[in-house]
């Protein structure tokens, strides 16, 4: 039985074109779609919440080098999103569940049952907890940094979904020290005052390795990187023998901003001052597996309990016709944290 009526048509975001220069409303169409019916198996949802994320902008370009399915011009966007089971056709499944999907960017969804995943009652306080980045964050920074106990941490783009939660895993690993980077005075405040951040600063005021060199003088052991450019040079030039790096994202060079980076996002490495601190550089890029998830739902169910950790996040009021300009703003950085839109 469905305990509501579905509409035969609803809204959904699809590709109007491929993303070529800036980010504008010009790559978006919002139309109706129609819901069918679901065959044996299938659920139809009702999509709560969609996430927003910066790795929606490669996806929408042609020729895009990440290891998960590209957008495809004339196709509805993918992203994850939770939302409430109307339809079931399938025994796992009854109407009213809260389930987990992939194919966000929609009102509702007809879909196979197995790529939907049931959400935990009661592990978080709303069900947009589950539109974070945190497997991202949570995978850099455990698997790829190995951040540990005494460690000194710098994060860049800390501000934002991944580096939010990034800076918050290595306190709650035992790091001695967080330090991170934000682009207003604003948001260094944030990061300190909300996050736990032991430092962060503007990276408009100033070098970046001047600051660093300040606020952590016997250098930095894990860095974790979201933008590139010059913030990935001071690093190499502040690191602490042994560093690790972990290299998340190009944030400068998906922008072009030249103020976070004078070379487009590709920064110079100085191979000398790499081999004499003998610094171990790991770029990592994921389509997220069930483990990866799994680890982070449930150190971060755990550290919510446990009053160790504050989930950064916005939440864009409008339904699904607010969510492309709710991406415009998040790489624009209007937005802290992980950013969600609520459709119901």
């Amino acid at each position: 039985m469905t305990t509501e009526v579905v509409p035969a048509k609803a809204l959904e975001v699809r590709l109007a074109r491929h993303l070529r220069g800036p980010l504008t409303p010009a790559v978006f169409d919002v139309t109706d779609a129609e819901v069918r019916e679901p065959a044996d198996g299938e659920l139809v949802v009702r999509y709560d919440y969609v996430n927003v994320a910066t790795p929606m902008v490669d996806l929408m370009r042609k020729d895009v080098n990440l290891p998960m399915p590209p957008y495809e011009v004339g196709k509805r966007l993918w992203a994850s999103a939770v939302g409430t089971v109307v339809v079931s056709r399938s025994p796992d499944f009854e109407p009213g569940d809260e389930v987990l999907g992939m194919d966000g960017w929609g009102e509702y969804t007809v879909g196979p049952a197995s790529g939907f995943m049931k959400t935990y009652p009661g592990m978080f306080p709303q069900p947009n907890y589950y539109l974070s980045q945190g497997p991202t964050a949570y995978h850099g920074m455990v698997d790829i940094a190995e951040v540990g106990e005494g460690d000194t941490v710098y994060v860049t783009g800390a501000a934002g979904g991944v580096g939010s939660l990034a800076g918050q895993i290595a306190k709650c690993r035992g790091a001695k020290r967080v330090i991170g980077t934000a682009g207003s005075p604003a948001k260094v405040k944030w990061l300190v005052n909300e996050l736990g951040f032991d430092a962060a600063f503007d990276y408009h005021d100033g070098p970046i390795i001047d600051q660093l060199t300040k606020l952590a003088p016997d250098g930095i052991d894990v860095f974790f990187d979201n933008v590139g450019g010059v913030q990935f040079e001071a690093a190499v030039q502040a690191a602490a023998p042994n560093a690790r790096f972990a290299l998340c994202g190009v944030l400068a060079a998906q922008l072009g901003d030249s103020r976070r980076n004078a070379t487009n996002g590709a920064p110079r490495l100085d191979i000398l001052t790499g081999i004499l601190k003998q610094i171990v550089i790991k770029p990592f890029s994921t389509y997220h597996t069930p483990e990866q998830i799994q680890a982070w739902m449930e150190h971060f169910g755990q550290w919510l309990k446990e009053g160790k950790f504050v989930f950064p996040n916005t939440v864009v009021k409008g339904g699904i016709e607010a969510a492309p300009q709710a991406l415009i703003d998040l790489v624009h950085g209007k937005h802290k944290g992980n950013v969600s839109v609520k459709l119901s």
